[in-house]
């Protein structure tokens, strides 16, 4: 059969018919040994062949032995056995007169490495970057024109950073948290190219929204949507540091991924000229309690702010926001803080019970009628503090202070959506 390795000739080698011509003793010599090739082809014994049963001289059916290689070159960057190779920018596959059908690269665990190849399938390269300190192996295969394949394996290993950063973030992994909550990450390290650290961090949601992330300075970031998240949503943060170059010579080393739902909507809005709170839960009031908001000379921040740490019992000292030796309460109850800078709605013991909806006493803080040692759930800030999740927003209005910056605790929605993107 023409194609096929013909016995007493090398395996994968195929015979082309040709025209023979000629008489005399150079013809005989040249049929003897077509027929001594024919014999051993197995295709009949001397005397069939000499009868027409092999290929006859002058009619087409003899094969000519061909064994091109194929004409495609791949080449791999890196070489092979290299080290301390740079986690971005050094991994490339190419073909030379051919184009690139796999490229495969796994790491010791077998996980694979994403990514992409070039319109004219002659290149490849990873999607993103590589992890530090990775043993990393490489297979690619090309064929040329006529469909021939070459094929190259190539081993690297990836640098082992000096210097690292990691991501500390909230929420926490597995936590119910209410509508406001973003996904906030703080950075061991200033980021000096927060392009790429963007690109190794991915937030997602289920049902999908449009999820947007915002510097605030060089060493923290921010993701929200546009709007307060839908209840029942459920969110994941995937951190793929491990390698990315944060600023010259500092790497990432942090592979995690973590999920957290998104509860029921509440959002509660304080009247610091009325001094009332509103709690509304899934569009229908809860409850209207009286407040006591920051006095003329420390008043309270306007805007939205996120519930991020509860207390039901902590140290307040004046010193540490400000106020010198102005107050130092060792028993706040049912404490929640609202900024970074010491704002937070609270149990208060000390004011009178007229106080509250009537009068604005405090440095700053939202207070509501408590007991001392938090013990009776029966009090408005008990109330208020069993029926909060971090994440809740708190809303603050009429009080005759600024708005809140948008960095001040997890309060980003203060923050116009429009800037929020750039």
């Amino acid at each position: 059969m023409k194609g096929q390795p013909i016995s007493g000739t090398p395996a994968g080698v195929r015979v082309r018919g040709r025209r023979r011509r000629g008489s005399g003793p150079l013809a005989v010599v040249a049929g003897t040994l077509l027929l001594l090739v024919t014999a051993c082809a197995g295709g009949g014994d001397a005397t069939d062949s000499a009868k027409g049963g092999g290929a006859t001289p002058g009619k087409p059916g003899t094969e000519q032995v061909e064994n091109a290689a194929s004409q495609a070159v791949v080449t791999v960057a890196p070489k092979d056995g290299a080290e301390s190779v740079a986690t971005s920018g050094a991994l490339k596959v190419t073909a030379e007169k051919g184009t690139l059908s796999a490229v495969t690269v796994t790491d010791t665990k077998g996980v694979a490495v994403e990514g992409v190849l070039s319109a004219d399938r002659t290149s490849w390269q990873p999607v993103r970057h590589l992890a530090a300190a990775t043993k990393y192996k490489v297979h690619a295969v090309a064929k040329d024109a006529a469909g021939r394949e070459s094929a190259k394996d190539t081993t690297f290993t990836t640098l082992v950073p000096k210097n690292t950063f990691i991501g500390h973030y909230t929420p926490e992994d597995g936590s119910t948290v209410g509508v406001g909550m973003p996904v906030s990450i703080n950075f061991t390290r200033g980021i000096t190219d927060p392009e790429a650290v963007e690109k190794g961090i991915k937030v997602t949601a289920e049902p999908s929204v449009p999820i947007e992330g915002h510097w605030f300075g060089n060493d923290r970031l921010d993701f929200r949507p546009e709007k307060y998240w839908a209840p029942g949503t459920k969110v994941t943060l995937e951190l793929n540091l491990d390698g990315v170059e944060g600023r010259p010579g500092v790497y990432g080393k942090q592979a995690k991924k973590i999920s957290f739902t998104i509860g029921r909507s509440q959002v509660s809005t304080v009247d610091a000229s009325a001094k009332t709170m509103t709690v509304v839960r899934d569009g229908k009031v809860l409850r209207t309690v009286p407040i006591t908001a920051g006095a003329p000379a420390t008043t309270t921040y306007n805007g939205q702010m996120v519930i991020s740490e509860k207390y039901k019992v902590t140290r307040m000292n004046g010193a540490t926001v400000g106020f010198g030796g102005e107050y130092d309460i060792k028993d706040v109850p049912h404490a929640m803080r609202l900024s970074t800078s010491g704002t937070f709605v609270h149990g208060n013991y000390w004011a009178s019970k007229s106080t509250f909806g009537s009068a604005n006493v405090s440095h700053g803080c939202v207070g509501l009628q408590d007991v001392r040692g938090a013990y009776d759930d029966e009090m408005p800030a008990a109330w208020f503090y069993n029926n909060s999740i971090i994440g809740d927003v708190v809303i603050v209005k009429n009080s005759k202070d600024k708005q809140i910056q948008p960095d001040n605790g997890l309060n980003g929605w203060n923050m116009p959506w429009s800037e929020w993107i750039k």
